[in-house]
Order: structure tokens, then sequence, then C-alpha cells
């Protein structure tokens, strides 16, 4: 589509950010920042004709090579970055079928269409803006843009003959340039010009391939308003133009400037600034969303991880091969497009061949030396399988292929594990990525400098009558009162950085649950270190109010896997009263940590803390802290009540949902759900949903709302008056979804209790956005304080939504979280919406501090991920009261 553009229009769905790598300790001695866990890693090489169609080739047995794969996980690192797709609007009117469908019928040459005047729609604002807190100057990183023209015109072309091929439309009609002008946007059958023609006009073509004269037909359909939502996709059509021109390097939807990267030779690494940018219509009208991103690149390609994987397990290869290449994100530098690896094609190599669209047969090896002028220097290698989702093909073109990649030209995107694992290397990485404002705003400056500097640039978007402003949007926001935390015995306000560490570590808790009889497991090599933890376990348990007796110890011999199964089940099985499994353990070890898990999680129910020895071992001077903070822990787990905060709404319960996508089973979802169940939120019940890849999510959703209200009842002797949801993992293209198919859904579960009709509120939590907001009070952008909302200017204009900085953004930009409410049933205003989220994000017991999302959303992740990354199973019932997932 567009093609008169010269534009590759292929939309890639948004992507969200990763997870932060678990480590094998549950203690969280640091916050946990909200950030990724991979960065997407690439070296875009455009072919000698873009994206050529040469590569869409059979492959005989239903293969085609080179298809590209239209969801990149481009996943950066830090607060300041951004996953592919966070800065994208609403494009979804690219799709010719909708294009389509927003035109009349399609037109007869013999019968006009009567042309309409579409005028934006008017209709009421919504009621979203709060009034408490107080006003702070902020500035936002979107920027103005200003239609100069009075409107765009949309016309419907009708070939007679018919004329099959598109190119061969696009060609007739540019024959008339004379007529339609240069600058069009045309997809074969809907055009858009900046220019008004007659009504109708006729022209004529001769077909080249047969001589046939051919008629054209341009007919009006419609007059848009510039800033019409659709005239917004080919803006940003425009727009990719614009940075195309500007010699940004397309990766996905983004754009990198490889010129300026920077290269970390020691870590085998390479760092590319660039932009996620699109055009986008909001409250405040029509705006370019422009992110500073950045794409780590790494130097090693798949055949030399596979020769790596080959040194460390001969015996093993392929098997280990498989377990650690499927899943991931490849890119092929050649034509600068990304693939998942799905499979490993042993029995094929490059030396195979494939039939093309002409009917030629050609190896790879051939293949790539003709086209790319690549010589493949390993001939026995096996080949790559991508298989394309379904949904990601155009309609009509249902291509149930599979793509064959070649190792050797194909690189692995994304930090390795180990490197994850490894602080100096993490940190080398942040200090390279993680902006701040005063940095960020010099890039958005740059990108705008060099738009109004370069002639051509410039002139692309005056042709269609956009002007961009010379600098950000300014706005004013607010900072939310602070809130006070209750302990058991005091309650205070807290600081402005919003942290109670000091407080909650020399007071006493809500409630402690007294710890009589626990088992402590440890290596033999591990005594001293497990001696020092029990001690200081105790001297610190006073002052929270917690009763700790001396638990059991369990000496093992060796750290084997097997040595510490076998005396966990020996314990569980013939001591009946075990409240607490304690394990230490020595290094990283995941496969360790997950039978542990699965022992204490699904096989013998029983809370369970495992920890890294290393974590006594390498700050013995915070030993005290440590133990402070796994005692915290360890009382959650066995459902103790940490801290609590003033919540107006009376007979309340919040509910939390987050979805964990497991790359290792099929891309099986993990929902985690989770759910207050008194009036104090400090009580919580928990479920975990998993399903296949097209099962309906819903049917196991009403089970755990109707579950969960029961135990509401059982503790209070009541039903909720109100239902809060708070629910995470859930894209812009499916708010309407949610609205009008899931909420209802929900909604049925009430008909289980006599005249029972709840109010209920329902939020969708988007963390994967674009938006940033600095605070603007001095001459350079620093980070807004935690409390920051924005209700106006870059909100939807069909929900009533706010932006929100909770956190305390200790390094890079203070990246909001965007609340949506898709269900009001209660009426609660706009002020009570930010202050109820605002409350929530206090409430998770892991950190003494406010965190990016509502407690409840955070606890559904953390449930999710634990069991859909390590159980791989539905955690026991009887843990379902206790949050045995922190």
């Amino acid at each position: 589509m567009f093609r008169g553009l010269g534009f590759e229009t292929l939309l890639r769905p948004p992507l969200g950010r990763g997870i932060l790598g678990r480590g094998i300790s549950d203690v969280e001695i640091k916050p946990k920042v909200e950030s990724p866990d991979q960065f997407g890693v690439t070296q875009p090489r455009l072919g000698p004709a873009g994206d050529s169609t040469v590569e869409r080739t059979l492959l005989g047995r239903g293969r085609v090579l080179g298809l590209k794969e239209s969801e990149t996980p481009l996943i950066a690192l830090g607060r300041s970055t951004v996953a592919l797709g966070r800065a994208q609007g609403n494009t979804s009117a690219l799709n010719v079928g909708v294009l389509q469908s927003a035109t009349l019928n399609k037109p007869s040459p013999e019968i006009p269409l009567a042309v309409s005047d579409e005028h934006l729609e008017r209709k009421e604002p919504l009621m979203k803006q709060g009034s408490k807190g107080i006003p702070v100057p902020l500035a936002i990183n979107v920027v103005k843009i200003h239609c100069q023209n009075e409107a765009v015109y949309q016309y419907h072309v009708t070939f007679s003959p018919n004329v099959e091929c598109k190119s061969m439309r696009f060609g007739m009609l540019k024959e008339h340039k004379s007529v339609t002008g240069d600058v069009t946007a045309f997809d074969g059958s809907i055009l858009y010009l900046p220019i008004k023609l007659a009504q109708s006009i006729d022209l004529k073509c001769q077909r080249r391939t047969d001589g046939v004269e051919i008629s054209v037909k341009i007919q009006m359909t419609k007059i848009l308003e510039p800033s019409s939502d659709l005239c917004i996709p080919f803006y940003n059509v425009v727009f990719r133009r614009v940075m195309k021109i500007l010699d940004m390097k397309t990766v996905g939807r983004n754009f990198f400037d490889p010129t300026s990267a920077t290269v970390l030779q020691q870590y085998r690494l390479q760092i590319w600034p660039g932009y996620a940018a699109s055009i986008r219509r909001t409250d405040g009208g029509l705006f370019l969303l422009a992110d500073v991103i950045h794409k780590v690149i790494r130097s090693d390609s798949v055949l030399d991880f596979m020769h790596a994987i080959y040194q460390q397990s001969r015996e093993n290869f392929q098997d280990e091969c498989t377990k650690q290449l499927i899943g991931n994100i490849i890119i092929t530098r050649y034509n600068n497009n990304t693939y998942r690896i799905d499979d490993i094609d042993w029995n094929k190599t490059p030396k195979d061949g494939f039939t093309m669209f002409d009917g030629k047969d050609i190896t790879f090896v051939d293949y790539y030396s003709k086209n790319y002028g690549i010589t493949v220097r390993d001939l026995d290698q096996p080949l790559l399988i991508h298989r394309p989702n379904e949904r990601k093909n155009p309609p009509g073109k249902l291509q149930k292929g599979e793509i064959l990649l070649v190792p050797e030209l194909s690189f692995l995107t994304g930090i390795p594990e180990k490197m994850k694992k490894d602080f100096r290397i993490m940190k080398d990485l942040s200090q390279q990525i993680n902006l701040s404002p005063k940095q960020h705003y010099i890039s958005l400056s740059q990108l705008l400098k060099r738009i109004e500097m370069n002639e051509v640039a410039h002139n692309e978007l005056a042709r269609w009558g956009l002007n961009l402003d010379k600098d950000i949007c300014k706005a004013k926001g607010r900072v939310l009162p602070l809130e006070r935390i209750n302990l058991k015995k005091s309650s205070f306000t807290t600081s402005e950085e919003l942290n109670w560490n000091k407080e909650c570590t020399r007071e006493s808790c809500i409630s402690a649950v007294p710890i009589h009889f626990w088992a402590l497991f440890y290596p033999k090599r591990a005594f001293d270190q497990a001696r020092d933890l029990v001690s200081m376990l105790q001297k610190v348990s006073g002052p929270l109010g917690i009763q700790l007796t001396t638990p059991a110890w369990r000496e093992l011999k060796d750290d084997r896997i097997e040595s510490y199964a076998k005396a966990i089940k020996s314990v569980l099985n013939t001591e009946g009263t075990v409240q607490l499994v304690v394990c230490i353990i020595s290094g990283t070890r995941d496969d360790l940590y997950g039978v542990i898990k699965k022992l204490c999680c699904v096989q013998s129910p029983v809370p369970s803390q495992v920890i890294n020895v290393r974590t006594i071992t390498t700050q013995p001077n915070k030993l005290r802290s440590i133990a402070q903070k796994i005692l915290l822990q360890i009382n959650c787990k066995l459902g103790g009540e940490l801290w609590g905060i003033d919540i107006p709404l009376k007979q309340l319960m919040v509910i939390g949902m987050d979805v964990y996508h497991d790359p290792s089973r099929g891309k099986r979802s993990v929902v985690g759900f989770v759910a207050s169940i008194n009036h104090t939120l400090t009580r919580w019940y928990s479920r975990v949903i998993f399903q296949t890849p097209h099962q309906e999510i819903i049917d196991s959703l009403k089970v755990c709302l109707v579950t969960a209200l029961q135990k509401f009842y059982e503790v209070n002797h009541c039903l909720p008056e109100k239902i809060v949801v708070y629910r995470d993992g859930v894209s812009e293209g499916q708010l309407k979804m949610i609205e009008s198919y899931e909420i209802p859904q929900l909604q049925k579960c009430f008909e289980a209790f006599e005249n029972y009709d709840p109010k209920m509120v329902v939020f969708v939590v988007q963390k994967k956005i674009s938006t940033n907001i600095y605070a603007a009070a001095t001459d350079y952008f620093t980070t807004p304080p935690p409390g920051t909302v924005v209700d106006h200017t870059v909100t939807c204009r069909d929900w009533v939504d706010f932006y929100l900085i909770a956190h305390h953004a200790r390094q890079g930009c203070g990246i909001p979280t965007h609340y949506v409410c898709v269900k009001n049933t209660a009426n609660l205003s706009p002020d009570h919406m930010q202050r109820l989220t605002f409350k929530l994000c206090h409430m998770y017991w892991n950190w003494p501090g406010t965190i990016r999302v509502p407690a409840p959303c955070k606890y559904a992740h953390k449930l999710a991920f634990l069991s859909g990354q390590v159980l791989h199973h539905e955690p026991a019932i009887e843990l379902c009261e206790k949050l045995f997932f922190l």
C-alpha cells in the first residue's frame, strides 16, 4: 500500500518490554526496576532491492525463504529505552482492508459516487482531568504537528478491463502525473491526494503486456480533514520517508543511526542509538511522538553460538542447541529482517535447493551468492526454521509454509544469559543506554534540527502540509499528595522519595506469623554462612515482631539437585508441621531453583525461600539489612501483613491480572490472577490459568473471580460493593474487546450470588509505552517526582485515561504507566481513579517504597512468571491465600 510514496508499509504489532532476569535468590535487596531482560541486536543492511520479492520463494514442502517476520522484539535496556512498537500510534487503519471498508461500495464505472465531506467527529469531551495535588510544569516527548492543507481528498480508482497486477496499476497511475500531481498515496484502488480534482476523471492507458487499452476512472469519494484518523496512517508513511532521507536505518518500525554506534569490543557488542517515532492524534491534536531508544547488536552469528555449544556439550549437541536457540530472535543482516527461531532442520544444509517463484531450482549457496554477493563458507551447517504466524500474513494470503535460514548469516539478538547475570557488564551497558532527561531532550532536539535543516526532509513533510513545532510540548501536570503508611502501632507520611525502609525494619509489621518449625537446608561447605544467617535472623526478628525459633538443620554432603530433593522430601514426608523450607544454594543454579520450587509449590505445598550463598558472603557488613529483608519476605509468604495504607472506599475488592508468555512451551500463556479478600487490602487470594494459544481466557477467569468472591465472603461475611480490576498484558488494539466482550462475561459471574450486582471499574495497565515526562521547573529537564500525573493533551480521545509516575527513578528517565479506564459503573471521579491507583503502588511488600504499577498487578506478574518460567504447572491450591511467589 502507498507504493506511490516508495514505501513498504507492513505493520508490526507492538511488543512489550521483557521481564528482568530473576536471579537465583528469592531475596530482593534492591527495587526491581521494570527493565527488559534482553536487547534486540541487529546490524541492518538493506538488500539490493529492499524487501526483495525474489526472497519469497517456495522451498518445497510448502516452505518459503526470506519472508520476513513481522514481530520483531527489539528489546532495549533501562528506563530510558523502548521496546519495539512503543511509539506506535493507532495505525490499524493502514491495513488495506480497513481503508477499503472506510469507502463506499466498489463503484461501477457507470454509477457516479456521492462525495462525503468527512469532518472530525464533534463529541462531548470526556471528563478525565483531576484537581488534587500540586501543579507542576512538565515537558513531554511529543511535538505538535500543524496541518497547513485545507483537506485531504480520497478517490476511488477503477480499471476497465480489470487489471489484477498491482504493480501494473501503480505504473498506469504514474503515467498520469500531470493530472494527479507528484504527491500521491495509492494502494491499488484507494488514492489520497492533497489536491482537489474533478469529481470524476476518465483516463486512458495501454497495457504493455498485450497492448490492450485500459480505461482508468478516478472518482472522488471523501473529503477528509487533514487531521482525520484516516490520514494518520500515510502521515506515518511520510515520516518514515523523512527518516530514510536522514540516512536512518529502519529496523522493524524503529530508526537507528549505525554511524554513531558505541562499540563495546570487550563484550563483542555494539550499541546503536535511534528513535521510535510515529504520528498520532490525542486530546491535544496531532502530534509526533518520538522516543530515544537503543539497539544492542551481538557480533556472534548463530553458527558461532552453535560451535560454542559443541565445545561444551558434544554428546548432547543437538538437544542443547534446540534448548538454547528455540524462541530466540535473530537478524539476517543481508536484508535487515528479524525472525524467531521455531525449530532447527538438522537434515538440510545450504547445499540443498528450493524452487523459486519462476519455477527455477536453486541452492541456498547460489541464491545468496547471486542475490546478495555473499559466500556461504560452512556447507554442512543445519538450517534454522521460522514459522510465520498466520495472523501476520496479508488478508487472503494465508502462508502456512516455513522460512529456512542459514545460521552463518543469522545473528542472535539480546544479551547472553551469562552477561545478564554479570553486574559489571550490565552497569557498563546501562551507562550507555540510561540517558538522563537532559540527554534525552538533547537527542530529541537534534532530531528536530536535522529535519528542519535538511531541505529534502522538510519538503517531504511540507508536500502534505505538515509542519512540526521547533520544540517538544510543554504542559502542566500535578503531583499527587503524599500518602500515610500504617504499621501495627504507628503511622507516618512518606518522604518525598517515597521510601520507608527504615521505618518498616524498626517497627512491628501489621501482623506476623510465628515461625515455630522451619527447616534449613545447606551444603556442608556453607555451614558458616548458614550459622551466621540464622543468628542474624534471630537478632532482627524481635524489632519486627516476628517469633522465630531455631530451625531444623539439614546439612547436605554436596550441592547436587538430587541431594536437595531427597532431603526436602524426607523432611516434608516425616514432619507434617513444617511451616517453611529455607534452602541455601551455591551459585546461580536455575535448575536447582526450579526443582526446589516445584517440590514446595506443586508437589508438597509449603512456603519456601531460596538464598544464594553469595548474598550472605559478598556483603558481610550488610548482613543485618539482608536478614531483615529475608525475614519480612518470609512473613509475607506465610500469610503475614507488613504495612497498609488508608483506603477511603469501603467494601472494596481490588484485582490484578497479568499474562506471561512461555516461549519454551509452544507459546502457552500463563495468566496470574490476584484479588484482595479483606477491607484493608492486606490479604490476597491468587490463582493461575494456563491456556493454549487459541484458548479463550474468559472461562477460566470466571472460575477465579467466583472463588475470590467466595473467599472475600468467608473473611468479611459480606460481598464487596465495588470491584476494581487492573488488567495488564493487553495491547491497545484489544481495548474494545475487553470492554465489549470480556467485562460483560465477568459480570455474569455475579449471577452465582443471589441479588448481587456490584459496581465495577476496569483499568487496562500499559507499561510498554513511548511517552516520557520531564520536569521542566528549571533551565534543564529533570526526572519528575513520584506521584506526577498527566491527564490531558497526550491522553486518548476515546477513553478516560491518565499517565502516572508512581516510582522514584534512580537513573534514566521516569517512564510513566498509562492507565485506561474501560469500565466505570461505580462512577469514580478522575481524582478517585488517580489517587486509588497511586495508593496501590505503595502496597508491594517486596519493596519498602512505591513501584511502577499497582501492587496487585505486580503480584500477578510475579505469580505468572514463577508459574510459567519455573513451575510450568499451576501451584497447589493450599498456597492460594499466601504470597508464596515473592
